[in-house]
């Protein structure tokens, strides 16, 4: 009985032992979420993002934005601005769904990079060796095959698109996959493969059927399977969910007219296309991929895909020395600064998006909106700007106590002029952001408290300016600033 006891104690002790360890683990995580989120450098650098975002969406009428950044596989900051239905007020949020559209490219890529790992296709294979059915006209004598690796890095020489009209309206008529294949045949090559650099949707929806044609499945099967249910992006799909539309599905809208209005676009579905520009997708489940990355490239071995596959895509493997644009495999790659990054951007009728991973510094930003013309890439690229040193900053501990500076917080205008300024605090210091404005980090003025409710302007160099003097209500709060002998005044 004592054995049997003791043999219970064990059982019952070793199956507790990986959900203890999972949730210490969890708690590890929040907390350690939670210190980087209480600096006051981080807590500065989210309020003056916040403020800018806002004025982004408002001046320049964007319907809704989503927005995400990841730092160290965690999500430690999303939010959303504006409106997934503009008609129905709908709030914009981390789990909205939008058209991804060239995003999917990356996915598509990943496939492929399977499929290479488990030898059913090198990057080196010409592209009919897999399917029978390339046929296009190559127009250029003495060009080399168009091969695997040409279609990841847009160097095949192939056409921009298959030759339909799909991107024009109302009813976008993206081609079926027989009508893409049959009329491919008619189709010619721009350029000898490999020569020059020219962006394809028609390369990466051939870089699709071949998924489908080494795997034995279905393209949407295989995507699911193998990558999206592991990863669990349980908000990711290789198509346009219309049931959704104007619920979890963002509304697509128009760009913004000659009138200054923007008209709701009708659903499209991408069809033979959609290996490239098909998919769509949330910040939360975005931000999964994202972390995906940074853990895979950490730990090393395999999910998903091997370790070493990942850095594989994320090198330059096309340079085009005319425009300077790098490729990896899938993968777009560029510099913000210093910082090295990679990703893809995505614009469909009524969405423009950015997905962004700086390896190195394991941050990822996301930015999905629902506007034709929407600043998707724009943000990703001030986001990271603004937050990259700040995470820097946040990696020594901050235990002094910040004074409070909420009474002055707030937006402020100066009328007849058109624009505002933002007041937020930031560490020991405001800083005034002029809104609107194209790059967040130029469009910042640190100010100095140097006693009461006054405070002097510091120049990039320290330098000691004007005094900025600001005036309290009865609440407690600031109503107005004077600066330059000029009074802005509290809007909300």
């Amino acid at each position: 009985m004592l054995l049997s006891r003791k043999f219970l104690l064990f059982i019952c002790c070793f199956f507790a032992f990986p959900s203890t360890l999972a949730f210490a683990q969890d708690q590890a995580e929040q907390t350690s979420k939670e210190k980087t989120l209480s600096h006051p450098e981080i807590r500065g650098a989210l309020a003056a993002i916040d403020a800018w975002l806002e004025g982004v969406r408002i001046y320049e009428n964007i319907p809704g934005i989503s927005v995400g950044i990841v730092t160290d596989q965690d999500l430690i900051w999303s939010n959303g601005y504006g409106y997934s239905n503009i008609e129905s007020e709908r709030p914009a949020s981390a789990d909205t769904i939008y058209s991804i559209c060239s995003i999917s490219k990356l996915f598509t890529s990943i496939g492929i990079m399977q499929l290479r790992d488990a030898d059913k296709l090198t990057l080196r294979d010409p592209v009919g060796d897999h399917l029978d059915w390339f046929n296009i006209s190559q127009a250029h004598d003495g060009s080399g095959p168009i091969t695997i690796e040409s279609l990841l890095t847009h160097s095949s020489g192939l056409p921009r698109e298959s030759d339909f009209p799909y991107w024009r309206g109302p009813d976008f008529p993206f081609p079926s996959r027989e009508q893409m294949i049959e009329r491919l045949g008619t189709q010619q090559t721009l350029y000898p493969a490999q020569r020059h650099y020219q962006y394809s949707n028609l390369a990466l929806s051939i870089a699709g059927e071949i998924v489908q044609a080494r795997s034995g499945q279905a393209y949407p099967d295989y995507i699911t399977d193998n990558i999206l249910d592991p990863l669990n992006m349980t908000s990711t799909r290789s198509h346009y969910p219309e049931e959704l539309r104007g619920e979890q599905l963002a509304i697509g809208y128009s760009g913004l007219s000659r009138s200054g209005t923007r008209d709701p676009v009708k659903p499209f579905f991408t069809a033979g296309i959609s290996p490239a520009a098909g998919f769509t997708s949330s910040v939360d489940d975005l931000a999964r991929f994202a972390s995906w990355q940074f853990r895979l490239l950490e730990e090393g071995g395999h999910e998903v895909l091997d370790a070493n596959t990942l850095r594989e895509m994320q090198r330059i493997h096309w340079l085009d020395a005319d425009d300077g644009w790098m490729f990896g495999l899938g993968f777009e790659l560029w510099n913000v600064n210093d910082i090295a990054v990679a990703g893809h951007g995505g614009g469909c009728p009524g969405y423009i998006t950015n997905f962004l991973v700086a390896p190195r510094q394991e941050i990822a930003v996301i930015a999905l909106t629902n506007a034709g013309d929407g600043p998707a890439q724009r943000l990703t690229t001030n986001l990271l700007k603004i937050i990259s040193p700040a995470l820097k900053a946040a990696q020594t501990p901050s235990d002094k106590a910040m004074p409070d500076f909420s009474m002055y917080e707030g937006n402020y205008e100066y009328p007849p002029w058109g624009g505002e300024i933002a007041i937020r605090q930031w560490g020991e210091q405001l800083v005034s952001i002029g809104i609107p404005s194209d790059q967040l980090d130029k469009a910042m003025t640190r100010l100095e408290h140097v006693g009461d409710h006054t405070f002097i302007r510091l120049t990039d160099d320290d330098e000691r300016r004007e005094a900025w003097v600001f005036e309290l209500g009865d609440d407690g709060k600031a109503v107005r600033v004077l600066a330059h002998s000029g009074y802005w005044s509290r809007i909300e």
